[in-house]
């Protein structure tokens, strides 16, 4: 069993982690998922052993219904889907002779049995223990049938056992009427089931019908995954990073703890390597200076919006208001337009937003910034000298010499490994208490004009 996210979900999400170009907690999203049917379905898979299937699936052809096992899918068809292929005849038949003055009934279903010393009430009560109550024990089924004394209860069981019931077939070359219901099961085993209920390998079901399922085993067991799953998402948050991925999305960790998504892993810049303008450097400069940067913070910091100038008129008269027409409907007042953005805001939101497609800089859900750390430098390798060989001083001399003089005094540091979406799921991915992501709030970025500038307003990715 596995819980799928849609795939439609999943590609307006990706498209809205390029656009944004915000850094997203795979768990977190994973979490959203489930909360809501509609974003995931459920792929059932029947369990095999070396030895054939330990647990199959059979699907009923006229409702798409899974089930656990063949018996609870003809029980099924037969309730459901009786009129399909039967027709009930009911015919009038001499009533049972004598006086009853009471008789038995089950005290679960309220089915009459009839008098205890009916000669069919034996075969009533082995009929209805194995019908609707075979998981109880017997004798303990036989306890909770009550006498009932009352004359209309008694008159009711008179008047059903004045009629014969006969089931005609439907469907048939020739026609054929059945006596009771276990001939109506039989004829059905052997004439409807093979082209009604299928043994699959697999079957999938989306998440609200899953929910919904007539098969109470089935729904126990989507139930006890999907709480398993709610408390530690691995399995989807795995199905989702191989979705993501094929819409070119990259994943890392934040801290070795938190698994993130977004457009690029990070990269480090190194300003005094790196030829690069000197907006962007003021930019790095200041998320690095400010440990709670976000956009709008930047963006005021850099280049700040200039404050209107007020000019105070005075009008000679007062214009009275000019009335509406009659049955004219008032005309609200235009909503107040957004302040465009300066040139200098502009440059800023251009160079951010090829900062943090390139990596160079971390924009995460809140509206906190960071830039790319340096990687750490790799430890040098050992090389092991093979045992029993002696050791000749001159060659060590000379390739110490060698060794020194090939040596540059400044090498480049190299930057470790990003790992792989594998590597990333191997280990622990969520931290001990993760912020919920509907909890998460930033500050409001001033409106943007840029052709290339990511959407300021979105904290939380939407999913379908």
């Amino acid at each position: 069993m596995a819980f799928i996210p849609e795939e439609k979900g999943v590609e307006q999400l990706a498209r809205q982690i390029k656009v944004t170009g915000r850094a997203y907690p795979l768990f977190q999203i994973a979490l959203l998922i489930l909360q809501k049917g509609e974003r995931y379905s459920v792929a059932l898979t029947a369990k095999k052993k070396a030895e054939g299937a330990a647990q199959q699936i059979f699907v009923c052809a006229l409702d798409d219904s899974p089930w656990l096992s063949e018996d609870e899918a003809v029980a099924h068809v037969l309730k459901n889907h009786f009129g399909t292929f039967y027709q009930a005849e009911r015919t009038a038949t001499e009533p049972p002779k004598g006086v009853y003055t009471f008789v038995a009934q089950c005290g679960m279903s309220g089915v009459i049995l009839g008098p205890p010393n009916y000669h069919d009430y034996q075969n009533q009560l082995r009929k209805l223990h194995t019908e609707r109550f075979a998981r109880m024990p017997f004798d303990m089924f036989k306890s909770r049938v009550k006498i009932v004394k009352d004359e209309a209860v008694v008159k009711k069981w008179v008047e059903d056992q004045s009629f014969k019931t006969e089931y005609n077939c439907l469907n048939v070359t020739e026609p054929l009427k059945l006596a009771t219901m276990e001939e109506v099961e039989k004829h059905f085993r052997a004439t409807h089931k093979d082209s009604i209920i299928k043994a699959v390998e697999s079957f999938t079901v989306g998440g609200l019908p899953s929910r919904t399922l007539k098969s109470s085993g089935l729904q126990r067991l989507i139930r006890n995954e999907w709480d398993e799953q709610k408390a530690f998402p691995l399995p989807i948050a795995t199905k989702l990073s191989q979705q993501l991925a094929q819409h070119g999305l990259q994943f890392f960790k934040v801290n070795k703890t938190v698994t993130h998504v977004n457009v690029a892993r990070p990269q480090y810049l190194d300003l005094e390597t790196t030829p690069v303008s000197e907006n962007i450097k003021r930019i790095v400069d200041h998320i690095n200076g400010n440990a709670k940067c976000t956009r709008r913070k930047l963006i005021e910091a850099l280049a700040p919006t200039p404050k209107p100038t007020v000019l105070e008129v005075k009008p000679e008269t007062t214009a009275a208001p000019v009335p509406a027409p009659e049955g004219a409907a008032a005309t609200p007042p235009a909503p107040p337009k957004a302040p465009e953005n300066t040139p200098e805001q502009t440059a800023v939101i251009v160079d951010l937003h090829w900062l943090i497609h390139q990596g160079h800089v971390l924009e995460f859900a809140d509206g906190r910034m960071e830039t790319a750390k340096k990687p750490l430098p790799k430890p040098p390798k050992v090389e092991k000298k093979p045992a029993g060989k002696p050791e000749d001083k001159s060659v060590g001399k000379s390739n110490d010499k060698q060794a020194g003089e090939a040596a540059a005094p400044d090498a480049p540091i190299e930057a470790a490994p990003v790992e792989t979406a594998d590597e990333i799921l191997a280990e622990a991915p969520v931290s001990a208490e993760p912020t919920p992501m509907s909890a998460i709030t930033h500050d409001a970025a001033p409106a943007e004009t840029a052709p290339e500038a990511p959407n300021q307003n979105a904290s939380e990715p939407p999913v379908s």
